[in-house]
């Protein structure tokens, strides 16, 4: 039941970012954390033109207000640390230009020695994909489709070729290099999506909403891998997004990921059962400060290890 464990790192409004990256960070490769992740919220639409996740009527939460860049938090996390690996859970990768994405990715992962993971999505917010530019949201799944193709390409070896649809590359070198094959997990939230992944990927980086769903979703992939001829393993990364409380929370309306560092926990406990190699904790919207932040991942770090976790 042992997995690796990762903390979000701080994006939001009530972070310094400048300052509380790289102290939260350090921080969290001291206590014991094995990665650092960002993710990605471009704009609040005022007044909001959809609901949250394209849900009719589901309110966008107000910390989605001010969320810093992703990857300049990454690269602020990387010059910090030495050994926690530095992933993006995820980005909304049709709303940047793909050679750029690819050379960005390549660069961090040189820079902070092969210790880059992207993971990718299409995202859902019809405002953000106006404000890129890139593609319409329709062609969010060509636009993916064709990010993984040019970074694949971009990493691999000179003289790099490609003739896509955003991307046109005659014959090129183009460096730096990763350090190492960087891992592309997508979060894969549809059937198409999967087969996206089962053909295309490295890995799966799903949101952790109840264990027995994801199980019921991780053997459904399987299923999707067997049929498809896959015969690489999935690396698996479940994102969970935590609103922690100091004391435990007893309301009848309690979900997952919701409540004491010991509530939080026993949900951990119970998503690791389904076999996951990494587990992302993210801790960054209740606290007051990064200190909060800090206290708080120390303490559901050393009782998610006493669980056994």
């Amino acid at each position: 039941m042992t997995a690796r464990l990762g903390l979000g790192l701080p994006q939001m409004r009530q972070y310094s970012i400048g300052t509380d990256v790289p102290d939260v960070a350090r921080t969290a490769e001291e206590i014991g954390y094995e990665s650092l992740w960002v993710f990605e919220r471009a704009l609040f639409p005022e007044p909001a033109t959809q609901g949250l996740y394209n849900i009719e009527g589901l309110a966008w939460p107000d910390v989605y207000r001010d969320v810093a860049e992703p990857l300049v938090t990454l690269t602020l996390a990387a010059a910090a640390t030495e050994r926690a690996r530095l992933g993006t859970s995820v980005l909304v990768a049709p709303l940047r230009i793909p050679f750029q994405l690819a050379k960005s990715l390549a660069s961090l992962d040189a820079a902070s020695g092969g210790r880059v993971i992207a993971g990718l999505g299409t995202g859902w917010s019809l405002d953000e994909y106006a404000a890129a530019g890139i593609r319409p949201f329709e062609e969010r799944g060509r636009v993916l489709d064709e990010v993984i193709e040019v970074c694949r390409a971009v990493w691999g070896p000179d003289p790099v070729k490609y003739d896509g649809e955003l991307t046109k590359i005659a014959s090129a070198v183009v460096g730096p290099k990763p350090a190492r094959p960087i891992p592309i997990l997508l979060a894969a939230g549809n059937k198409k999506a999967r087969q996206r992944l089962v053909d295309s990927a490295d890995g799966w980086i799903p949101v952790g909403m109840g264990a027995e769903q994801l199980a019921v979703e991780w053997r459904e992939l399987q299923d999707l891998a067997a049929e498809r001829g896959r015969t690489e393993p999935i690396q698996k990364v479940v994102r969970v997004n935590c609103v922690h409380t100091a004391k435990s929370y007893d309301g009848p309306d309690r979900q997952p990921f919701q409540g004491s560092a010991d509530q939080i926990v026993e949900d951990l406990v119970a998503h690791a059962t389904v076999g996951l190699e990494e587990i992302l904790i993210d801790l960054q919207t209740t606290p007051r400060d990064a200190q909060e932040l800090k206290d708080v991942a120390a303490d559901v770090y050393e009782k998610a290890r006493a669980a056994g976790i």
